[in-house]
């Protein structure tokens, strides 16, 4: 990421109204493109909503919290959200 100053490109009327609220501040301008959802590039989303639909079957199927907690590495009360959600 390059900086650029801001009196390159923004019209004199903006410069002055953001110099306002920050001068002399360094500022970071989101892209206007819209950003994927957590999980979406990495699979990760799909990989949880699978082991939790996993956990919740094996919670109806008469498996323990204490036994799927240790069977998932999750904590009991991570379970207990799962479960109940």
């Amino acid at each position: 990421m390059k900086y650029k100053n801001a009196s390159d490109i923004l019209p004199d009327e903006l410069l002055k109204e953001v110099q306002k609220y920050s001068s002399g501040e360094v500022l970071y301008i989101l892209s206007p493109l819209e950003r994927k959802k957590w999980g979406h590039g990495t699979g990760a989303r799909t990989y949880y909503k699978q082991r939790n639909e996993e956990i919740k079957q094996k919670y109806f199927h008469k498996v323990s919290i204490d036994g799927l907690a240790k069977a998932y590495g999750l904590s009991a009360e991570t379970i207990r959200k799962i479960v109940y959600k």
